[in-house]
């Protein structure tokens, strides 16, 4: 198993052990997008005693692999979704890449996988943010709100600025219910 894969499957492990041994964890849902106004698929975001716990189902896109990124304004309006802006960084590094040496944002996250039918499905975790800010992570649902962007190509992980992903081709607003 990839080291990375095995950091995301164990800390995810102790935030669904931790939240059905505690209260029900803050859970929002919200629909993508693509560039033309079109439902691609549907995020539930959980909050965890240590991060946020993402579901995502997505469908009518391209087979393969591609970036995931928390982007920091929940703004999806433009059709090519450079109004969500950039990764969140929080107060964490303006340094992309969860494989990168020097730190990571806040808003990486690892890839998600289409099928040749266009679906995809994933449960990802992330360590380093918060639905409410809590333990000094960074804020998701801040005053301008956060969105949750899939690129066109996948993320290496480490280059600068967005890992190789591309073009934005889905996006959804982070936003209280």
């Amino acid at each position: 198993m990839h080291a990375l894969s095995r950091f995301f499957a164990i800390t995810l492990v102790s935030a669904v052990t931790a939240s059905a041994a505690g209260a029900a964890p803050q859970a929002i849902s919200f629909p993508l997008k693509a560039s033309d106004g079109a439902a691609v698929g549907s995020v539930k975001a959980s909050e965890g005693p240590k991060g946020v716990l993402l579901h995502i189902e997505v469908q009518g896109l391209a087979p393969g692999w591609h970036g995931l990124h928390f982007h920091e304004k929940g703004d999806c309006s433009k059709s090519d979704f450079t109004s969500a802006g950039a990764h969140v960084h929080g107060e964490a590094s303006l340094i992309h890449g969860l494989l990168n040496p020097q730190t990571n944002d806040s808003g990486d996250l690892p890839n998600i996988f289409v099928g040749a039918d266009g679906k995809g499905a994933a449960d990802v975790f992330s360590p380093f943010v918060s639905l409410a800010g809590a333990a000094g992570r960074a804020n998701l649902l801040d005053a301008d709100g956060s969105a949750v962007v899939i690129h066109a190509n996948p993320d290496d992980y480490a280059s600068q600025p967005i890992g190789g992903a591309g073009p934005r081709i889905a996006c959804g607003v982070v936003a209280a219910p």
